[in-house]
């Protein structure tokens, strides 16, 4: 059994078991790290399929907590048996397909604690000072939009459709090399979504810390700016010149919501 397998179904065991009741601090991420000698990523994803499930809750500098609902959840749950089988092309498609269309709903429903959870989503995003940090913020900025619209279809439908992104980005967890290769790609397309394709050219690169600054250019001139990881600029072959699509993320765009008719 891989480790990611062994960490799933210790957890789901203490679950089960009622060793971990409703209200329960379960042992911190870097803990989990050290008893299964695993990355944080790779313990990161596996909390993730648990939340999705909502058999875990997590609260940003306090930690993770067993679900006050958990026995009513865990007849469901068969303990290795995957929650989900879906490919990284069908969730890109079912994002494409959803996110956009949540959009108004949010703007009209969102509150104030909402749209500050998004702001601090995306800073903590853009200050990750590594790829896997990026990617738990990114993560979490596409449940809280799903939660801001405030409808329990949507974050039901969501809640399956992020269950599903965690259990894929949990098979290819600690395969870092393997971005090279075609599946590493089509990992890459299960952290963009919201998107409008827009056919540019790369005008000039700009390195900045962890993170390299993408001057882009569209057909008429005007000029565009995109923050991606070193590691994204190099597996793209990024270099002046080049004719990309720039993938225009919904969430990056500030939202005046008094201008919403």
């Amino acid at each position: 059994m891989d480790s990611l397998a062994l960490l799933r179904e210790t957890l789901v065991e203490n679950l089960k078991s009622g060793t971990w009741r409703a209200g329960h601090r379960i042992p911190t991420e870097r803990a989990l790290c050290e008893q299964f000698g695993m990355g944080r990523s790779a313990v990161r994803r596996v909390l993730a399929q648990l939340k999705d499930a909502g058999l875990i809750t997590q609260t940003v500098g306090s930690g993770t907590y067993v679900s006050d609902n958990i026995q009513s959840l865990l007849p469901g749950l068969a303990s290795g048996t995957p929650l989900l089988s879906a490919s990284p092309a069908e969730l890109m498609e079912a994002r494409m397909a959803l996110e956009p269309a949540i959009v108004e709903m949010v703007v009209r429903n969102a509150t104030p604690a909402d749209f500050a959870r998004m702001a601090q989503c995306c800073d903590q995003a853009e200050q990750a000072g590594t790829l896997d940090e990026f990617e738990h913020w990114d993560g979490l900025l596409h449940e809280v939009i799903a939660e801001a619209a405030h409808n329990t279809f949507i974050s039901n439908v969501f809640r399956l459709m992020n269950q599903a992104r965690a259990q894929v980005l949990a098979q290819i967890a600690g395969a870092r090399d393997s971005l090279v290769s075609t599946p590493g790609l089509a990992a890459l397309g299960l952290r963009t979504s919201m998107r409008n394709q827009l056919p540019c050219t790369v005008k000039r690169l700009k390195p900045q810390g962890p993170a390299m600054r993408v001057e882009l250019a569209l057909a008429d001139g005007t000029a565009l700016f995109s923050r991606i990881t070193r590691e994204s600029a190099q597996l793209l072959a990024l270099h002046p010149g080049q004719a990309v699509l720039a993938l225009c993320k919904a969430t990056a765009v500030t939202v005046d919501r008094k201008s919403v008719v």
